[in-house]
């Protein structure tokens, strides 16, 4: 065998072990099902199909086309939408979508602040900014770690911006979308949505609704709550034919060619697990959020929110600056197989995003391997002894390892119970 291959296999093996040994708490991952797994094995992933369903630039796409129709009415069943776009390749690449349909260099947008938990999409420097855009950030109530109802109203007043965005990474509450309709209509704004982190609990009921709370279209990745693959929706129920002609045309030709065909496959068969399981694995993830929460507060670590509940999704924001910061803790934490990102809190400047003061956890790949709050309990222990205690992270990385004997396998989905690297044995 030649000598890359071997190589490359060698650290997709090793890295497919140690994370059998791992507890994954990033909070923007989750593992797919066996059953989504081999749909991006699929010849799909060596074909192209660009334009829209039915009426391709190549030949050879009946059943491809045939698939992505059951993805798109999948997906609008599940949202309760008119239009559904699968195409885009992740949550960010949505995003571009929509800026080239409703964005561009003369209009102007309001959104989070990426210290107060944004994503860098919807930033200056990031896709925003590419697209010739300058957004105005929202005032942010640190206390509530959401949007400053007051602040928002007279911004977007001020401004009267073409679009507002709103949706956050670190997502721990829903802004407060009911309450600001009124300013909407007032300055007659399309309203957008990035639900990328909470794709999964909006799917189930567990979070707000944004498309009946006044937004216009909603973007997301569906790798987060929603246990799928790497890939991006836009979803919409469009004024008219003018703007689902943008919205279409955006995606392709705008910012994509080919789609990834064996990801949209795979997307389906994440989605109708959602449609079966979602309800119950959404429940279990907030349930779980919430018990981590309360169990590392016991501990002595700063959790944001004690009284607000933590959070009412699958993230948990953690102020560990009088502990090292996130950046040394994080790495701590890798070291003893508890993998969590550093993040940004909110009165730290996008400057020092490099040593920031907190930590962000996600609770819904430990959900989907069949973790509930008693689990929760013991995991928040084992980071406990990393962050408070200063234990060694290679005799927490020991006990790590003996948690995750009993969860190796996927949950809330038709594999039940099929191991998370079933194919990847061949390696």
């Amino acid at each position: 065998m030649n000598k890359h291959v071997k190589y490359i296999r060698k650290q997709a093996r090793k890295h497919t072990e140690w994370f059998s040994n791992c507890l994954p708490m990033i909070a923007s991952e989750n593992i797919i099902s066996p059953a989504a797994r081999e749909m991006m094995l699929s010849d799909f992933q060596d074909k192209y199909a660009e334009g829209p369903v039915g009426d391709r630039y190549y030949e050879g796409n009946k059943y491809v086309d045939n698939v992505e129709r059951r993805v798109k009415k999948l997906a609008r069943d599940i949202f309760g939408v008119d239009y559904a776009d699968v195409r885009p390749l992740s949550g960010t690449n949505a995003n571009q979508a929509v800026l080239m349909a409703l964005g561009g260099p003369n209009k102007k947008i309001t959104a989070p602040d990426v210290s107060d938990g944004a994503h860098i999409s919807s930033a200056r420097f990031g896709s925003v900014g590419f697209r010739g855009m300058e957004p105005k950030t929202y005032p942010f109530d640190v206390d509530e770690m959401n949007l400053d109802l007051e602040g928002t109203k007279k911004l977007i007043r001020d401004v009267e911006p073409d679009i507002a965005l709103f949706g956050r990474s670190v997502f721990l509450f829903p802004p407060p979308l009911d309450e600001l309709k009124d300013v909407f209509e007032e300055v007659g704004c399309k309203v957008w949505y990035d639900g990328a982190h909470v794709l999964g609990l909006i799917a189930a009921g567990k979070f707000q609704n944004p498309l009946e709370e006044g937004v216009d279209v909603m973007t997301g990745s569906t790798h987060k709550t929603l246990p799928g693959p790497q890939k991006g929706v836009v979803l919409s129920n469009p004024e008219d034919e003018e703007m689902e002609e943008k919205l279409s045309a955006g995606a392709f030709p705008g910012v994509l060619s080919n789609h990834h065909l064996h990801s949209v496959a795979a997307l389906g068969v994440a989605l109708a697990e959602q449609r079966k399981f979602g309800e119950k694995y959404a429940e279990q993830i907030v349930s779980n959020a919430k018990a981590l929460g309360q169990a590392l507060y016991e501990r002595n670590i700063e959790v944001l929110c004690v009284d607000k509940g933590f959070t009412q999704s699958h993230t948990l924001a953690v102020d560990v600056e009088e502990h090292g910061g996130g950046e040394t803790l994080a790495e701590k934490l890798e070291e003893a197989n508890i993998i969590a990102n550093k993040n940004l809190m909110p009165w730290d400047d996008v400057e020092s995003a490099g040593e920031p003061s907190g930590l962000r956890f996600g609770v819904q790949a430990l959900t989907r391997l069949g973790m509930k709050e008693n689990e929760m309990d013991e995991v928040a222990e084992l980071i406990k002894k990393v962050v408070v205690d200063d234990a060694k992270p290679s005799k927490v990385k020991e006990d790590v390892k003996t948690l995750r004997e009993d969860f190796d396998k996927i949950h809330y989905c038709f594999d039940e119970g099929e191991k998370a690297n079933k194919h990847w044995q061949i390696l």
